[in-house]
């Protein structure tokens, strides 16, 4: 039975010799105390309801907060994964550049090396070449000087020959 606040307003009872009728009344209190008995009901019910879900909103909120203190947390060590990662590239780099630079300057050196080598390698090719060509010349008049050698031989044979039949 629903009971409105017009109903009981406007509820009229019988009126009998010394007033309303007590059946009348008894009976209207007695659906009334039911009605505000399951209003009551009710109204626990709904506060056990209400109860359940405000700890079920506590607990919601209390995952969020670790949700959102995990989101934090995990920001934190990704940005210092990244900045990590940041610092070892740059030193990996460096090494890299130092190692490099010791590599050309080896390089260079080595360079230089070779090419003080071939300079030195061409003063004794010219100084050979000069020593060889000093070699020649004197065998070139040695062969020159023993043609006019035999040559004067042959003169001398020949003139000998010629007082030898004279």
């Amino acid at each position: 039975m629903d009971i409105s606040k017009i109903d009981i307003l406007n509820k009229k009872f019988s009126s009998s010799l010394f007033g309303y009728k007590k059946q009348d009344v008894e009976m209207f209190l007695q659906e009334l105390a039911d009605y505000v008995g399951t209003l009551a009901e009710q109204k626990m019910d709904l506060e056990r309801s209400l109860k359940g879900l405000e700890e079920k909103i506590q607990e919601y909120r209390g995952r969020e907060e670790i949700l959102q203190n995990t989101l934090v947390t995990t920001q934190k060590m990704t940005d210092d994964i990244k900045s990590n990662a940041q610092k070892q590239a740059k030193l990996i780099i460096q090494e890299s550049q130092s190692k490099a630079e010791d590599i050309l300057r080896h390089a260079h050196k080595r360079l230089a090396q070779i090419h003080e080598d071939i300079s030195e390698l061409k003063k004794q090719r010219a100084h050979f070449e000069i020593k060889l060509r000093s070699i020649i010349e004197s065998h070139l008049k040695l062969l020159d000087s023993q043609d006019e050698d035999n040559l004067h031989l042959e003169e001398a044979e020949s003139k000998l020959k010629f007082l030898q039949k004279a």
